[in-house]
């Protein structure tokens, strides 16, 4: 059993930055396509940036040269660095294990807020 927990979410003003970050419990994180999806209320889950075990990357259009996804394979950690954020990217940040480039995995973190508003 894979368990993913979130941290690093918070209140930022727009043109602001976060760091998530999502630890991996269990012995096979660095096989795993790691992802980060977010959910704003009223709104499907969108897939925001996937790294796979082999260092590919797929990004969200919205989110490209703003946002940057890597892994610490020895500490068992994906990160989301978020930069020149905007009140659209308000949401529930969620890490995803499992998954592929274009879809996700069936283990999931409990997701953390993030707010951008002034």
């Amino acid at each position: 059993q894979v368990q993913l927990v979130e941290s690093g979410g918070g209140l930022v003003q727009p043109g602001g930055s976060l760091r998530l970050s999502c630890a991996v419990s269990g012995s096979f994180f660095s096989l795993y396509a790691m992802g980060w999806y977010r959910q704003a209320p009223g709104k499907q889950r969108e897939l925001v940036a996937v790294k796979t075990s082999d260092g590919r990357t797929n990004y969200a259009n919205s989110v490209k040269e703003r946002f940057t996804i890597s892994r610490d394979n020895a500490k068992n950690t994906v990160y989301l660095q978020m930069n020149s954020l905007k009140p659209e990217d308000t949401a529930v940040y969620y890490c995803n294990a499992g998954g592929g480039l274009y879809d996700s995995g069936s283990s999931w973190g409990q997701g953390t807020q993030v707010t951008v508003s002034s």
